[in-house]
């Protein structure tokens, strides 16, 4: 296995030496070995690469001694100023014609190696990643050139010189006739070897995450090492420049302090041994273009479970996706809070620190705090290499900052601590002047770091560099969204993950066992467990059940339980170091006085100027945050003002009052040191306890009002259905926080308050009849599925509290009561612990004798949760996604759960069906090949009793309508031609808009024969045309039910018009059809006409267009006044 900066060199020689023809064999090669994919081929653009370089290419020309260029004849001629006069020295001619040609075509040197390095790195590193396959098809292309190099026959010396160049030319090869020479020599320009760089570690393989085998001590013979690398580079390689040297010494510094930095995710948990890779999912948008200002969960395409399955990518495909697809500058990551954004960004900065992402030469992760600092006193390098978390100290950035504005396509900037994709707006509103004036100079620290946030986003500052931008699917859609070129989203723990975190967590088999017995037995934490940042606050509170009486049943409780035990912990932490001894011996006291060397002092300085810069950060962040009275946002924030004093949580969302005197000290022990704010920051940096805290405030508040209290609790107050505006993910916590807290023990709640008198315990009586009161008035029927769903959180955390009495089961037994029969939660996703709360509520239905009907499509439910819900016994009916649906059926035979298998068969309905995604029509081929032959799959027979008569829901399915977007509306009618003729019941098709054309009438056609019970048909803008309407006339005579018909808006000319007409008397159902804006003629509108007059049964024909003369339309109208205008 070849290095990966071997094999680039092994590309970088063939692109550079190989004709055209080579290259395009050594890509079909690639392809055929399935290294790359053919889109990944044609998405090279070589094309462009060759016609620059087509100019600069060599021919070989047989029997010559040397190599000539095809367009230039570089020898000198008499008279001219590169003549080489007799007595001038060689190598000071040769030395200026080699700067003189390098100097006048430096424009088109500069774009011709951009092009060959961008493809090389492309082509190099799929190649590296199957270098077992890659290698047949690059080492005899290599090995021919080498070969080539070594048998031409160049004279003796001076008739041959190599010129080592610090770039490769595309003119290597320069031919000069020399005064005193028996022949013409040729001078080859090659390039000076790279500096030889450090054993790199194989990347993940994108395709199934195997790693590629690690280079072992010695290269096999025949391999690129043993070969190729001898003509990449001479035997004796110059020293680098002192800048180049700089700039690789930061590269090594900054991984360095990667893998140091990143290594942890919270105190007493690493990235090496408690992380476990998540599935990412890539989703798409629906860009409609009728509303823009569309929620972003309403605008993102929902996907089942078994399709997120198919197309789950892993952590070393986040850039390049699939095999050989087109690598992504622009990546946006979606993730609700806890779902870890930022530890995979973390293990990206490791993984790049090991040598993963070797396309990448630096790394910068930005911080939304750094948008507190107002000052203009930035510039591009001072935000990079100062202000980035990820940047170590640098003495001398200069050379460093310069490398990557050099080469921008090497530099990865993330963007992470944003909360929603709306924060990301304001980025976009800076003023145009401002933009033009950073474009034009950088290097002026007259900035702010808005502006630079703003410049690199949209794409003024470092225009090739990647972007990697996280943040929460929550807010209208912003014009990021429109930019990014990859939208990811992360799934969440799958039960699978979640027993690897418990193993990782619980290292003692005992202790482990212990824990997976707990969490079986409480169904609730474990249904939280999917979230990897609820799940660590679980295996903490599992950890330490022995200290608990019982395990908590909510998530309140579950975060009560997890700040006590923080708390506890600082106690101790605080009653061990009173006890420990106080005084410390000094360096100064040990040792003598040095003198410190100047370079020490300035990289102290400026070690010391970059830590005030991110204390400042800190310092501005609190002081603008600190003092709000409302509900804290920040995913950090909270490490900074939730705990003060070691631990002691105050009233009033974690305010305190200090001394200016104390802050100073304070402010300036932090600066001094910083892990110590660190590991705190880390301690209680959590989102959910965040909004714990918050919601403390909110519940236990004397001096917030009734109706404020029910504004920031309750949200139903939002008037009609479906114009609420979406809250912030953090206020929807800390809402569903204050209910719980409202509703636990009161003993509890107000444990560790000193002024826990008896007006705080009336203030939370009060409180708790105000929710009930609120809940019991409200008018279900208008609530929105976001809201149902809230609700359901709501009354489970007041009911399944500890100590709720009767108040909590008297509201969960109101909304039993009270659930619309027909629940639907269509666009809201819906997770496992979701699912268990919506769960509850149905089962506490049962037992009030409710039936209720589930709508569960493009919620993302998954599998498990599907199955949660449909086994419950008062359901009569339910829909989700056909693909899920068949895979619970599956799984139901296989664990031979026949009862379970026949109600789910039983209870499945799908009409109507709107068919939105191409997944959708292959879904529903899927169950019509199932209601055809009458089972599950080929080799099982278990299911032969149950689907005796097939499959009810298809047998149902009265209205299809196909709703794809132009694009994808053609890729789905193969499948749709295949299903129809199993669809014996269907009344209405609906396929307006999906260009089916001539080809696809005339199958419509064929397949219109089987649908005996079809009674609408709408072909509306289909670019039908005369030759699909011939075919199309005498099938739509077979359809006994048709009653209504549509060709609206196609290209149906006179000759068509005669189709139709000669068919509509004997169309007997017929009553409406519908022909406007065709091409129709005076000619065609008379025959339709005339027909109409046998034909008693139609009610209306409608076919104005601006053809027909207006003339002709009146006396038609008047004729016949069944044809109308509109």
């Amino acid at each position: 296995m070849a290095q990966f900066e071997e094999v680039l060199g092994g590309v970088r020689l063939a692109m550079t030496w190989a004709s055209p023809a080579e290259i395009q064999a050594l890509l079909e090669g690639l392809v055929g070995e399935q290294v790359i994919s053919e889109d990944y081929s044609r998405s090279l653009s070589l094309h462009q690469l060759n016609g620059i370089t087509s100019e600069h290419r060599l021919n070989r020309q047989s029997g010559s001694t040397s190599w000539y260029h095809s367009d230039r004849d570089v020898t000198p001629k008499p008279g001219d100023e590169h003549q080489l006069n007799e007595g001038t020295c060689v190598d000071e001619e040769i030395a200026e014609l080699v700067e003189s040609v390098e100097r006048t075509e430096d424009l088109v040197e500069e774009k011709w190696l951009q092009e060959l390095e961008e493809t090389a790195r492309r082509i190099a590193l799929p190649l590296w990643q199957h270098w077992d396959r890659g290698q047949r098809v690059l080492l005899p292309l290599v090995a021919c050139m080498t070969m080539d190099n070594r048998f031409i026959a160049f004279p003796d010396t001076p008739g041959c010189q190599f010129v080592q160049t610090l770039r490769l030319s595309p003119h290597p090869v320069i031919r000069l006739p020399l005064p005193n020479t028996a022949t013409t020599p040729t001078y080859i320009l090659v390039p000076a070897p790279s500096p030889p760089c450090e054993r790199q570690l194989p990347p993940l393989s994108p395709v199934d995450g195997a790693v590629a085998p690690v280079l072992m001590g010695s290269p096999p013979p025949g391999s690129l090492s043993d070969s190729a690398s001898k003509a990449l580079s001479p035997p004796s390689a110059p020293p680098l420049s002192p800048s180049m040297e700089s700039v690789k010494d930061y590269i090594h510094q900054a991984k360095a302090h990667m893998t140091q930095t990143c290594q942890e995710m919270e105190e007493g948990l690493s990235l090496s041994s408690h992380y476990v890779d998540m599935q990412l999912v890539q989703r798409r948008i629906l860009c409609s273009g009728r509303n823009n200002n569309k929620c972003l969960d309403k605008e993102l395409v929902f996907m089942g479970d078994t399709e997120r399955q198919k197309i789950s990518l892993g952590r070393s495909q986040i850039f390049y996706g699939s095999a050989g697809a087109k690598p992504s500058s622009s990546v946006l990551l979606l993730g609700n809070a806890g779902l870890g954004k930022t530890t995979l960004i973390r293990k990206l900065c490791l993984d790049w620190a090991s040598g993963f992402l070797p396309q990448f030469d630096f790394v910068f992760v930005l911080d939304s705090k750094a948008l507190t600092l107002t000052e203009s006193t930035y510039n591009l390098q001072t935000l990079l290499l100062q202000l980035s978390s990820s940047a170590p100290s640098c003495l001398d950035p200069e050379p460093i900052f310069n490398q990557v504005l050099a080469s921008p396509k090497q530099v990865l900037i993330i963007f992470d601590g944003f909360e929603e994709l709306r924060d990301y707006d304001v980025l976009f509103q800076t003023q145009e002047k401002d933009l033009t004036l950073l474009q034009r100079d950088s290097k002026k620290p007259t900035y702010t770091v808005k502006q630079l946030y703003s410049a690199i986003l949209q794409r003024l500052l470092l225009p090739g560099c990647s972007l990697l931008i996280s943040a929460r699917p929550r807010g209208s859609p912003c014009q990021l969204l429109r930019r990014a070129d990859s939208l990811l989203e992360l799934c969440g723990f799958t039960s699978t993950d979640i027993d690897t975190y418990l193993s990782q967590y619980f290292t003692e088999p005992e202790l482990r066992a212990s824990a997976m017995e707990s969490l079986k037995n409480n169904s609730y934490l474990l249904s939280l467990c999917w979230n990897p940042g609820l799940c660590r606050l679980v295996c903490l509170v599992v950890e330490h059940a022995k200290h608990l009486e019982v395990l908590p049943r909510t998530l309140t409780g579950l975060c009560h339980q997890v700040l006590r035990l923080k708390m506890e912990r600082e106690r101790r932490s605080v009653h061990t170091c009173a006890e420990a001894p106080t005084h410390v011996v000094t360096a100064s006291q040990e040792e003598p006085q040095r003198q410190i060397p100047v370079s020490t002092r300035k990289q102290r300085c400026r070690k010391k100027t970059q830590t005030n810069i991110r204390m400042h950060m800190r310092t501005r962040s609190h002081n603008q945050t600190g003092g709000r009275q409302d509900v804290p946002t920040g995913d950090r924030e909270e490490g900074e003002k939730g705990i003060q004093d070691r631990g002691e949580v105050k009233r009033k969302g974690g305010e305190s009052k200090e001394r200016p005197e104390r802050k100073r000290s304070r402010e300036k022990t932090e600066g001094e040191d910083e892990d110590v704010t660190n590991d705190c920051i880390l301690s209680w940096a959590n989102p959910f306890l965040q909004s714990f805290l918050a919601s403390v405030h909110l519940s236990l508040s004397r001096t917030a009002s009734d109706r404020t209290f029910l504004f920031q609790a309750l949200p139903f107050q939002s008037g009609l259905r479906g114009r609420r505006r979406p809250h912030r993910e953090e206020l929807e916590l800390t809402q569903r926080f204050a209910i719980g807290l409202l509703f636990l023990n009161r003993a509890e709640l107000l444990r560790g308050h000193a002024d826990a008198d008896s007006a705080s315990r009336d203030t939370v009586v009060a409180k708790q009849a105000l929710v009930t009161k609120q809940v019991e008035g409200l008018c279900y029927a208008d609530l929105s599925p976001a809201q149902l769903l809230e609700l359901c959180h709501y009354v489970y955390e007041a009911s399944a509290a500890r100590g709720h009495g009767r108040a909590g089961a008297h509201l969960a037994g109101h909304l039993a009561r009270n659930l619309p029969e027909v629940l639907t939660f269509r666009g809201v996703p819906l997770g496992p612990s979701d699912v268990f709360v919506v769960r509850k509520a149905v089962e506490q239905g049962g037992t009030e004798g409710r039936r209720f009907c589930l709508v569960l499509e493009d919620t993302g439910i998954r599998v498990a949760g599907l199955r949660a819900l449909v086994e419950l016994s008062n359901i009569n009916t339910y829909r989700a996604c056909i693909g899920d649906v068949i895979a619970l059926w599956e799984g139901l035979e296989q664990s031979e759960e026949e009862e379970l298998l026949k109600g789910a068969v039983s209870k499945f309905k799908i009409n109507p069906l709107k068919a939105t995604q191409v997944c959708h029509i292959e879904h529903l081929a899927k169950l019509v090949n199932i209601h055809t032959h009458r089972r599950l799959s080929n080799s099982s027979s278990q299911s032969d009793s149950i689907l005796a008569e097939g499959v009810p829901a298809v047998k149902e399915l009265h209205k299809l309508e196909l709703g794809l977007d132009p694009d994808n509306g053609p890729l789905a009618l193969p499948k749709l031609w295949e299903l129809l003729p199993g669809l014996h019941d269907l009344q209405h098709l609906d396929l307006e808009k999906s260009k089916i054309g001539d080809r696809g009438a005339e199958q419509l056609a064929q397949v219109l024969v089987s649908l005996p019970s079809l009674e609408i048909l709408n072909l509306s803008q289909n670019c039908i045309g005369e030759q699909g309407v011939e075919r199309l006339a005498p099938a739509l005579k077979t359809l006994p039910s048709l009653h209504c018909l549509s060709l609206y808006s196609n290209m149906i000319c006179d000759g068509g018009a005669e189709s139709l007409a000669a068919v509509l008397p004997h169309m007997a159902s017929l009553t409406d059809m519908d022909v406007k804006y065709n091409k129709l003629t005076d000619v065609g509108a008379q025959s339709l006409g005339a027909s109409l007059r046998n034909c008693p049964q139609i009610k209306s024909l409608r076919m104005w267009n601006q053809c027909i003369p207006y003339g002709v339309f009146e006396r038609l109208q008047q004729q016949d006044h069944r044809i109308l205008w509109h």
